[in-house]
């Protein structure tokens, strides 16, 4: 047996045992449950490499674009993309996948389990991500809209530091309404 087959089998043990010694719920993988995998590359804040030099996109998120020659570097995209290097670099995770196989440019589709979380939800959580759903892949839609207006409520990550400027792209709120809730902060910056 070879050595990934038994990194598997013995990961699938740990997670049912897990389970039963905890009764704690596993959750529900649509489409197929893939294998555990050793993240060797972070290219951005979404997008990682695996094992066998495979690219990771993370479904339901979208990190500022930091690796776009075309494009500057988004509001918060070097803190997201240091957030999921520290995070995943060098580290065994589980991919899940929901009902696309690869995006147009080739890239798997997948969320990301590390340690039992959703790291797909973690970025979201810490405002490193925005809520980004591209059909048929909306398994964690609504929980991920959720989370995201948690953190926006608390201005956690780029909800703190980019809010002007995601306001103005993001339809579900007048850009007025984000001006007067921080009213404060605007005043207290222009002062300074």
């Amino acid at each position: 047996m070879s050595k990934r087959t038994l990194v598997k089998l013995f990961s699938a043990v740990l997670i049912f045992l897990a389970g039963v010694a905890g009764n704690y719920s596993i959750p529900a993988v649509r489409g197929t449950a893939t294998d555990m995998v050793l993240v060797t590359k972070v290219i951005d804040g979404d997008t990682i490499e695996v094992e066998d030099e495979k690219k990771v996109r993370l479904i339901g998120v979208d990190t500022p674009e930091t690796v776009d020659p075309k494009r500057p570097d988004g509001c918060f995209g070097k803190q997201a993309s240091d957030f999921t290097k520290s995070a995943l670099t060098g580290k065994m995770v589980r991919l899940e996948k929901d009902v696309s196989e690869t995006d147009k440019y080739g890239r798997l589709l997948r969320y990301v389990w590390i340690d039992g979380v959703m790291f797909n939800e973690t970025l979201l959580r810490n405002g490193m991500a925005q809520v980004s759903t591209y059909p048929p892949d909306v398994k964690y839609q609504k929980h991920f809209s959720d989370i995201q207006a948690d953190a926006r409520k608390e201005k956690r990550g780029l909800w703190n530091e980019c809010f002007v400027k995601d306001a103005v792209k993001n339809d579900n709120r007048d850009v007025f309404d984000i001006l007067v809730d921080n009213a404060d902060r605007i005043i207290r910056t222009i002062v300074k």
